[in-house]
């Protein structure tokens, strides 16, 4: 078993008009072993900005504190938030110059840019960036989720409709992957409100 698939983790982001959407499972698992039904995945940098990291759970906790450190520092020398292009490299980076015995967390990054132009991006664990302009998805359910979401996304949808898509193409993705689940996590973010769902999936 790959150290990746150790405690398994689903997440995919997904780009609308003027907004997009994060989600991610709830399961913390050793392997097949079910720990608990609640965990975090997906990480608030500032108001526009998120990251949600799947790999390893005790690397994405320690890497989301550094990343917190180094996104406070710019906000205090510069006096503003950090363009989520500019995180990209900065997350990128941090990978890179630990690629000897790297971080075991594929990021995915996204937020909303200048004139509220949704970005996404996703990476490997040393810091390769995949730049995409529908949708990025990491974890051990990627590969299904790839296929939902290429059969569900279409352009330019609303937040209620980006919701609804994101979420139908998390919990069918899940189901195909013994070592994701147990419900999900989404957040909606467009110009003027952040939304948080809880999504009920099959518990077992």
């Amino acid at each position: 078993m790959s150290i990746f698939e150790y405690n398994g983790s689903a997440v995919v982001a997904m780009v609308g008009k003027n907004c997009f959407a994060i989600a991610s499972d709830r399961r913390l698992g050793v392997q097949l072993q079910t720990v608990a039904t609640d965990f975090q995945r997906v990480f608030k940098i500032h108001g526009k900005l998120y990251i949600g990291l799947s790999g390893l759970a005790s690397d994405a906790q320690t890497l989301y504190q550094r990343l917190v450190f180094k996104h406070k520092l710019y906000q205090l020398r510069e006096e503003r938030d950090m363009k989520p292009e500019t995180f990209a490299s900065l997350v990128s980076s941090m990978l890179y110059e630990k690629r000897f015995g790297p971080y075991f967390c594929q990021p995915i990054i996204a937020g909303l840019g200048q004139d509220d132009e949704p970005f996404i991006c996703t990476m490997d664990c040393i810091g390769a960036k995949e730049l995409a302009k529908d949708f990025v998805v990491s974890g051990t359910a990627s590969e299904s989720l790839y296929g939902a979401c290429e059969s569900m996304y279409k352009p330019n949808m609303e937040p209620e409709e980006l919701f609804e898509t994101i979420s139908q193409a998390l919990l069918s993705s899940v189901d195909r992957d013994c070592l994701s689940g147990w419900g999900g996590y989404v957040l909606i973010v467009t110009p003027t409100e952040v939304q948080e769902r809880v999504l009920k999936g099959r518990m077992d």
